[in-house]
């Protein structure tokens, strides 16, 4: 993965230039409400999907423990997405390498929508990117049909980044491929050993955190056969 990384950041700027600012024109002379609805939108998609993170667990208090296992794994999923792209030069550590401007900043004569960020704030990948499609794959696998309205959102808030000036595309590109290979990872890597703690923590006080399993029709058989001798010496 990162020689494909490399080769998207090595390239992106030479061949990327020109999307960027047919793009960045398009934005400069769209509606205000549409540029207003950018701006806001690139940050509060991020929470969106928190937001349905927080929906997730409250769904999962009343269903199986690998249910709970995974909604709790989502965001874990994401924050270690995000902390592995940072930390072993995935995502932050070839920023520091590549030094990739920002368009914003690189290309001359270009409005833009929001604020070009700090120098030494680069480019390459784009974090909201990694968040969004990290996000949107973690509730593909644990909640399918919120997952598959989520995939749009993440592609959304990772264009909003195009949209609004401070991303080439080929930056959003790389952030999404790391969000939709990392998470999904984790996840399935962490969902057995997450079920098996989840199924210990909900016979603990954390189950007013946890909630309970829902009792299944063996369990509930094997539950009234162990009672009925007791019933039968009354």
């Amino acid at each position: 993965m990162n020689t494909a990384l490399v080769q998207l950041a090595e390239a992106g700027p030479h061949y990327g230039v020109g999307v960027y600012r047919d793009i960045t024109e398009w934005a400069a002379g769209s509606p205000a409400w549409l540029q207003k609805l950018g701006e806001v939108g690139t940050e509060a998609g991020i929470l969106v999907f928190v937001a349905l993170f927080v929906l997730q667990w409250w769904r999962a208090r009343r269903r199986e423990d690998r249910s709970m296992a995974l909604a709790l794994l989502g965001p874990v999923a994401v924050a270690v997405a995000v902390a592995v792209a940072a930390t072993y030069m995935l995502s932050e550590g070839i920023k520091s390498w590549l030094h990739e401007e920002r368009p914003c900043r690189a290309i001359p004569h270009v409005t833009t929508i929001a604020e070009c960020p700090e120098p030494g704030d680069w480019a390459f990948p784009s974090n909201h990117s990694v968040i969004a499609a990290a996000s949107a794959a973690a509730l593909v696998i644990s909640w399918r049909l919120i997952g598959m309205l989520a995939l749009p959102l993440a592609a959304l808030v990772a264009l909003s980044r195009v949209y609004v000036g401070v991303h080439y595309l080929h930056d959003v590109a790389a952030g999404a491929l790391l969000g939709v290979v990392v998470t999904p990872v984790i996840m399935l890597a962490l969902m057995i050993p997450g079920t098996w703690a989840v199924n210990r923590l909900r016979q603990t006080p954390l189950a007013s955190v946890l909630g309970t399993a829902p009792q299944t029709y063996a369990g509930a058989r094997a539950q009234y056969a162990h009672a009925s001798p007791n019933r039968n010496q009354g």
